[in-house]
């Protein structure tokens, strides 16, 4: 269990320490981008390339920098992980991921790939006062995680600290966004959404377009049964849109994720949480605008 001045987690409670939910989720979105640019910067698929991956593409490169924290692993737990992927898709880029790079050498490629392309973002404020004391605090939220049945925050967690301060921030934000990840899953489960059915609904709210989240790999057979299941559960309406019912269900998902994603800010405390979100936002802006993310992604960032 993550302690803080010597209290555990479940002695704080969150009730010392109260962040709105609203700030949660602002975190999440100020943090994801910071994170992401793992999979879009071309100084990262020049370090994938280096090992052997096929860069022509996102996702022969995405699933081992992704997963490589988790070892060597087959796709049924890749798959298990990452949840809102088909199986299939995951093993075809996964059975072979390992044959062409072992997991400690795309950990190392991982970070020199994100030294590049921060310091190409960034310019001379990677080193500025502001990042440092972003990613102190970024770092204190992280190490405050409770990684217990959420596997990819426990992976990332368990890597060593790099010592740049920019690399810090990119491996707390890579902390937290798995563990809000995790328990993103929870909420899931709990709403009793299956992977497939998970994008569906979130595309029936508007999250993102259908072709968006064709892209993790079902096939048009797969997401229409889906849309039968929910719609006999009155989730969806006969267009496929979502009912009163259905965009409830998805509200509660997403709030019962903030939840769940709170205590690492509810540890720190709300001045230092709000001092972080006010520090992220110039290499937030940095970051988009760079052009590197797409304007739309299967996460709904801007849109729940």
């Amino acid at each position: 269990m993550s302690k803080r001045d010597g209290r555990t987690e479940m002695e704080t409670g969150g009730v010392e320490h109260a962040v709105e939910p609203a700030r949660v989720r602002q975190l999440w979105h100020l943090l994801e981008p910071l994170h992401a640019v793992l999979y879009y910067a071309p100084e990262v698929f020049e370090e994938a390339a280096a090992l052997g991956y096929d860069t022509k593409g996102r996702w022969p490169s995405y699933f081992p920098l992704r997963a490589a924290p988790l070892g060597p692993v087959g796709a049924e737990r890749v798959a298990s992980a990452f949840y809102s992927f088909s199986p299939r898709m995951v093993a075809r880029y996964i059975d072979s991921a390992w044959a062409t790079a072992e997991p400690g050498a795309i950990l190392a490629a991982r970070l020199r790939g994100i030294d590049r392309a921060y310091r190409a973002i960034f310019g001379d404020r990677v080193d500025s006062p502001e990042l440092v004391e972003a990613a102190a605090l970024a770092r204190r939220a992280a190490e405050a995680v409770n990684t217990a049945g959420r596997p990819l925050a426990a992976a990332a967690a368990a890597s060593e600290w790099p010592e740049p301060p920019h690399l810090q921030l990119w491996q707390a934000a890579t902390i937290l966004r798995e563990h809000r990840g995790d328990g993103h899953i929870a909420a899931l489960l709990v709403a009793g959404l299956d992977p497939v059915e998970s994008l569906v609904s979130f595309a029936a709210i508007g999250a993102a377009s259908v072709e968006r989240f064709e892209s993790r790999g079902w096939s048009a057979t797969e997401w229409e049964s889906a849309r039968e299941r929910l719609t006999a559960r009155g989730l969806l309406d006969e267009t496929g849109g979502a009912t009163d019912a259905g965009r409830d269900l998805r509200h509660r998902v997403e709030h019962h994720t903030d939840q769940l994603a709170a205590t690492p800010w509810q540890l720190l405390g709300t001045a230092d949480t709000a001092r972080l979100a006010d520090l992220l936002g110039d290499f937030w802006v940095a970051v988009l605008s760079s052009g590197l993310l797409p304007s739309e992604t299967t996460l709904g960032i801007g849109k729940v």
